[in-house]
């Protein structure tokens, strides 16, 4: 049996208040002359986080669109105004939620390797280490911040570049930094952390590795979103242990139908990944009961709105598209389905899925 030799986080430091340290944790990274490249999420722009950054020297401030999911040419075109701009740089450090996250590992990786980001979608295919990055996750569930991945859109499909060169130096797991999460947003992205919890724990990929950490974040979720009354502090320290945990879940395991699915609707549509998981989650009975079943009562008691009919007009072009880049995600359905997904989920079947959401 061939086992994982699976690649980690370089360093976390968790804790209120830990983003404060961020200066000295950088510094000794720091290449004479080279700036840190700080890519933070839009939503941040005019706010007081910003003046919070460790800003030295010729350093840069980026506010990245996130308004859609990560393409490979947005990658791509960040990457060359850096090399353009500075030659090479020391980091880069991504501060957002978990598109911000995903564009700071490719644009490291992109930074040393050639191409295009477009060229390494699949798995293994990154040649060299990219430059020190640093994740700082401003909303929990994603899952970003330990991955071995960096999910992108590319030209043809949606895929990441998944690879022992992707995952974070450093990450600084710092709570206060979730608590203006706008309400909707922070149930979405919690909810991806709840259903990778979900189809980690009952795909055929399953071990104690992954079901150890599957167990603590889905109990985590639970505590957060099913036995809480109001929202408070607790709940976001508890979320970003539970986003952490469910990461590291399925980076020994894999993902499964929701995610696979959720890929098609991404590519196609744009819709973004916790509320696309939302959307598919919705209608998966057949394949997750219980997890489906408590996943409606969470989105009745966090009186949340989960969209319908986002596939009413769609061409037949346009099912074939989403369907293609949905199959192409084989390790998730080999991990929801067995090894004999391919007679289970048919196209057709796929393709009526589609049409109820």
């Amino acid at each position: 049996m061939q086992f994982r030799n699976f690649k980690m986080v370089g360093y976390v430091v968790y804790g209120r208040g830990s983003f404060n340290q961020l200066d000295e944790i950088i510094t000794p990274h720091r290449i004479d002359g080279s700036p840190m490249i700080f890519l933070v999420d839009h939503f941040f722009e005019g706010k007081p986080l910003v003046n919070r950054i460790p800003v030295r020297g010729n350093d840069k401030v980026i506010f990245v669109d996130v308004t859609y999911e990560p393409k490979t040419t947005y990658v791509d075109s960040l990457a060359q105004q850096l090399k353009d701009e500075f030659g090479t740089v020391s980091g880069v450090i991504g501060i957002g939620g978990g598109s911000s996250l995903d564009l700071a590992k490719a644009v490291s990786l992109m930074m040393n390797n050639t191409g295009s980001s477009a060229d390494y979608q699949g798995w293994d295919l990154v040649k060299k280490p990219g430059v020190y990055k640093v994740g700082i996750p401003t909303l929990s569930g994603t899952g970003a911040e330990v991955s071995r991945t960096t999910v992108l859109t590319g030209p043809t499909k949606k895929l990441g570049m998944n690879s022992d060169f992707t995952p974070f130096d450093q990450i600084v797991l710092d709570p206060e930094l979730t608590a203006d999460a706008p309400t909707n947003q922070r149930f979405y992205t919690g909810m991806d952390c709840y259903i990778h919890c979900i189809e980690s724990l009952e795909g055929t990929y399953l071990n104690e590795f992954s079901k150890s950490y599957g167990d603590k974040a889905l109990q985590l979720c639970r505590d957060v979103f099913v036995n809480r009354e109001g929202w408070d502090a607790d709940c976001d320290d508890k979320l970003m242990m539970a986003s952490y945990a469910g990461g590291m879940s399925i980076a020994y395991s894999q993902v499964g139908v929701a995610h696979a699915v959720s890929y098609g609707l991404s590519y196609l549509l744009g819709t973004k990944h916790g509320i696309g998981n939302c959307i598919v989650m919705n209608h998966l009975e057949e394949y997750y009961p219980a997890g489906v079943k408590e996943f409606k009562y969470m989105v009745e008691k966090n009186k949340i709105d989960i969209p319908t009919g986002i596939c009413k007009g769609l061409s037949d072009d346009d099912f074939n598209k989403m369907i293609d880049v949905s199959i192409g995600m084989k390790p998730l359905w080999e991990n929801a389905l067995g090894k004999d997904w391919e007679k289970i989920m048919t196209r057709e079947k796929l393709r009526g899925l589609y049409e109820r959401l």
